[in-house]
């Protein structure tokens, strides 16, 4: 009997000791996309590196899910993304540099929710308006104003709905006087990059950090009026965290200014294109950093 009691207070404690060690670990989220398990995964190894402990829920969802978790104390923080806070918490004006929409969602956060961003990466994953390198030179592509006057001559793809936002091809018209000759409609976003390249396209859209197009050294058109938001990745993190473990901003900013669109298409395609697991491509990463 006193051996069974002695062994229920062992067993009573460690799981005491087990659930307290959990509530002290940082936990981090991420929504439910490639860039996003890479870029968490990241975030959680270099706070290891430096003697934190985390605990990882990823794949939580879209942005609205992994944004709850994140006010209702589920996770600590988590990658989102500046133009994407605007629209689906904020609900701001998306016109404006990238300093002003950052400077909005920060503001925002920390006065309504007691969240917080850290300082910005250098990932823009905004839309990109692309064309192969045959067409940038034929006819002398670099800018969107560019492709304004050509246009009529030009069969663009995307999916439906680009067709009616105001971001999309009415935006386009409105701001560059873009008119294309055809507007093909893709539901996938691999298939209008196949298509591209296969010349069943001159233009399509995509992300600014997909791996296809350094995959296929496609040019991407800048957006030299503005239409299109920035979406620059940001960690953004619980105020509460932050005051019981301030090292976490001193680690994460220091990670910031290494990711941006270029090296962001390399960890992706290790993903999506080569299969390899994003612990795996996020630890290769820190170490090539020195980290």
């Amino acid at each position: 009997m006193k051996l069974k009691l002695f062994a229920g207070l062992i067993l009573t404690t460690l799981v005491g000791l087990t659930s307290q060690a959990n509530a002290q670990a940082v936990k981090i989220g991420s929504k439910n996309f490639t860039e996003q398990f890479v870029v968490a995964e990241i975030y959680a190894q270099a706070l290891e590196k430096a003697g934190i402990e985390v605990e990882r829920r990823l794949n939580l969802g879209a942005t609205l899910v992994a944004h709850t978790a994140l006010t209702n104390a589920e996770i600590d923080l988590y990658p989102e993304y500046t133009g994407t806070a605007l629209a689906a918490v904020v609900k701001g004006d998306l016109s404006g540099t990238a300093g002003k929409i950052y400077g909005e969602v920060k503001d925002y956060y920390e006065k309504n929710l007691k969240l917080t961003l850290l300082e910005p990466t250098q990932v823009n994953n905004g839309y990109a308006i692309i064309t192969l390198p045959d067409t940038a030179e034929k006819y002398k592509l670099k800018t969107l104003t560019d492709l304004g006057p050509v246009s009529k001559d030009l069969t663009f793809g995307a999916e439906a709905g680009f067709g009616e936002r105001k971001d999309g091809l009415p935006g386009l018209k409105q701001v560059y006087g873009i008119e294309f000759k055809e507007f093909k409609i893709f539901a996938k976003l691999g298939i209008r990059y196949s298509a591209l390249t296969a010349k069943d396209l001159d233009v399509s859209y995509g992300f600014a950090t997909d791996w296809q197009i350094s995959e296929n050294k496609l040019v991407v058109l800048a957006d030299d009026k503005n239409l299109f938001p920035p979406y620059y990745l940001v960690p953004v993190v619980r105020q509460d965290t932050l005051a019981k473990n301030p090292k976490i901003a001193e680690v994460l900013n220091k990670i910031s200014p290494l990711l941006n669109n270029e090296n962001m298409r390399e960890l992706n395609a290790k993903v999506d294109r080569d299969k390899e697991e994003p612990a795996d491509v996020a630890e290769e990463f820190l170490k090539a950093q020195g980290i």
